[in-house]
């Protein structure tokens, strides 16, 4: 007979200068939120409202500051994409927060990637049906150490960007983002409650593009951190 595990481990970031971990209940994730990348995929930015896609909290990886992390790449694609993200750890919960008050909810931000099998991503959209295939694949969430917003306060601006083999192939501004980091817990927690330890993947700038084995990427973010992971 399998025997039940009583108290299953969760995901937990690292939380930056301390030994305390941040651990994870849920992820989400929001879709097409930099106009340029909205336009790239071929949506158009200044007319569709917000929305959000989940990945298991156990698809993220931890990715500790100074070091270069193995990267699995996933079966079943042959494109594999990068795009690099703004996470957003929240510290309290909620139904319905204003806009307003919804950073008061934040407890801090770490460089994160939604890594993503573009192949089969297409074809669910294509076939009109959820993206769980292309978005929730093993280890498809790097992220890196947490900085508490006590710390590093809301970053609101900065440069968001990505390099693979020391080229740059996405850039962009935090600034950019259609939907702020405020306006998107307040949207999401109109649909859900809210709770410590959710997160958010707060959107990507464009260019994105396949990687392969073999190559390394560097995900960098202003004010909170880098992360660096290759693919084999």
């Amino acid at each position: 007979m399998l025997s039940v595990i009583p108290n299953p481990p969760r995901i937990a970031l690292p939380i930056q200068g301390t030994a305390d971990l941040f651990p994870v209940r849920r992820v989400y994730c929001v879709g097409r939120n930099y106009a340029a990348h909205a336009r790239e995929m071929g949506a158009d930015p200044t007319r569709e409202p917000p929305f959000f896609f989940m990945k298991p909290a156990d698809a993220l990886q931890i990715v500790p500051d100074g070091e270069t992390v193995t990267h699995p790449y996933p079966p079943k694609t042959a494109n594999y994409h990068h795009e690099v993200e703004l996470v957003v750890a929240l510290g309290r919960g909620g139904r319905d927060i204003p806009a307003e008050d919804a950073l008061d909810h934040v407890y801090g931000y770490a460089v994160g990637l939604d890594m993503t099998r573009r192949d089969l991503q297409d074809e669910a959209k294509g076939l009109r049906r959820p993206w769980e295939l292309g978005k929730a694949a093993d280890a498809s969430g790097p992220v890196g150490v947490l900085r508490p917003v006590s710390d590093i306060g809301h970053p609101s601006g900065g440069a968001i960007t990505l390099a693979v083999d020391g080229q740059v192939r996405q850039s962009g501004d935090l600034s950019d983002m259609i939907w702020s980091v405020a306006e998107q817990i307040a949207y999401l927690s109109a649909y859900f409650a809210l709770e410590p330890g959710d997160v958010i993947f707060a959107g990507t700038p464009e260019g994105v593009g396949a990687v392969a084995r073999g190559q390394t990427m560097v995900a960098a973010i202003e004010g909170v951190g880098e992360i660096r992971l290759e693919v084999a």
